[in-house]
């Protein structure tokens, strides 16, 4: 197709791992043991030896997919799923080991901090080399050197070199470049988390007003709130393979839930022998004390949690979040705010009530943890359970599903003034 941009053909990665047996110290019973070793070394099969000291490691395994002129993708996934190796691809930075790729149109890519520019070059300078990289004229260059200043906020240090910029001053430097001297394709990895919040913002913003213009956005994350605000499509990787390509918003709500519990109960256990503090039991009930992960917008929502302390504990603080499928989170709830936050040795429940008419209909994660605030984890569990709530007659259902707010609201009007004309 002509619009498409960006084809993916069977790509692969593979990588080569070296296997190193540590020790901490030498004995003179190991000096002995490998003594021994060293004389059954020519009896021993060299060719198993090598293949146990080495093992292939697939990043990337037979993806396959087109990205059109226009689009921003999502790329999400676990922490080793492959999305900054498959990025590094597409940007030509390394090379894959199977497949191909076909990309129309220049690339500019921010993948982490440090690439793209010469630390020994002033800002000034790395901005026309970057250009220059890009296939464009000093002129062209030119013509864009005030908005990019403008939008990294680095006028003050414009002739240091940028070996000598914060790191986050050297990212706002980057994706001012990379955004703003019109690649048609826009590579960008999470590294955009090194910047402060309005710049962020602001980042975001320039990306969608990218993909408005036409270009293409390829943008690597772990918020999923950020993904399904900017991006159209997402592309899931597991274990270096697509999972799952498509809506941007369905992607990532599967991603949200998966490895959850759908039931309405989980049963936990102790990570490690000597722990102190953890989470027996977390279960949802409904208004007729039955456990379930599917309730009536019209009716409440019990969470329980059970969980049990080997030792006294003073600052305990538990945290309960409840969060929307886009991973937006709506609202987080601690126990100090109702139960002293010092506890003995027992095993306790505690319970807190979701009310009626609250959250709109939906599919909702739980996450809870138990820590010392800014001292200690104790434990956590991150996506732990979903459960849904169904539209059955809210005083919103009229709308059909509409985005009119995450939570329903019974605020009361009154009428002030009243002209009859």
């Amino acid at each position: 197709m002509s619009d498409t941009v960006i084809r993916v053909e069977n790509l692969g990665k593979k990588y080569i791992i070296g296997h190193q047996q540590q020790e901490r110290y030498t004995a003179l019973r190991d000096v002995i043991a490998n003594r021994a070793k060293s004389l059954l070394k020519p009896f021993q099969n060299s060719k198993s030896q090598t293949q146990n000291a080495r093992e292939e490691f697939w990043a990337l395994k037979d993806i396959s997919f087109d990205i059109k002129q226009g689009d921003r993708v999502g790329i999400i996934g676990r922490n080793g799923a492959g999305k900054s190796t498959l990025l590094k691809i597409l940007s030509r930075i390394t090379e894959p080991t199977t497949g191909r790729i076909h990309i129309k149109g220049r690339a500019a890519s921010l993948l982490e901090v440090g690439t793209g520019f010469h630390p020994e070059l002033t800002g000034r300078e790395n901005i026309y080399l970057n250009g220059a990289i890009l296939g464009m004229s000093r002129v062209e260059i030119k013509k864009k050197f005030d908005e990019i200043i403008a939008f990294a906020e680095v006028e003050k240090f414009l002739d240091t070199p940028v070996k000598r910029y914060s790191s986050g001053m050297y990212v706002r430097l980057a994706f001012a470049v990379a955004a703003h001297l019109e690649p048609e394709i826009l590579v960008v990895d999470e590294v955009l988390a090194v910047g402060d919040t309005q710049f962020q913002k602001k980042c975001l913003g320039k990306m969608e007003d990218v993909g408005k213009e036409g270009r293409t956005v390829l943008f690597v994350s772990h918020n999923m709130a950020t993904v399904t605000t900017l991006c159209q499509r997402g592309i899931w990787l597991v274990n270096g393979q697509v999972y799952m390509n498509g809506d941007a918003e369905l992607v990532t709500s599967k991603y949200l839930t998966s490895g959850s519990e759908h039931s309405g109960e989980v049963i936990l256990t102790a990570s490690a022998p000597n722990q102190r503090f953890w989470f027996k039991r977390v279960s949802l009930h409904n208004s007729e004390g039955n456990i379930t992960s599917v309730f009536d917008v019209r009716d409440t929502i019990k969470i329980r949690l059970e969980y049990c302390a080997t030792q006294a504990i003073r600052g305990l603080e538990i945290s309960l979040r409840v969060s929307n499928s886009a991973g937006v989170p709506i609202f987080t709830t601690n126990r100090s705010s109702s139960i002293s936050s010092e506890i003995s040795t027992a095993s306790y429940i505690s319970e807190l009530e979701i009310p009626r008419l609250f959250l709109v209909p939906g599919s909702y994660s739980i996450d809870i943890g138990g820590h010392i605030p800014n001292v200690e984890i104790l434990s956590y569990y991150a996506c732990l359970m979903t459960f849904d709530i169904e539209e059955t007659g809210s005083n919103m259902a009229v709308y059909n599903g509409a985005a009119f707010g995450v939570v329903i609201v019974d605020f009361s009007w009154n009428e002030i003034s009243f002209i009859n004309q």
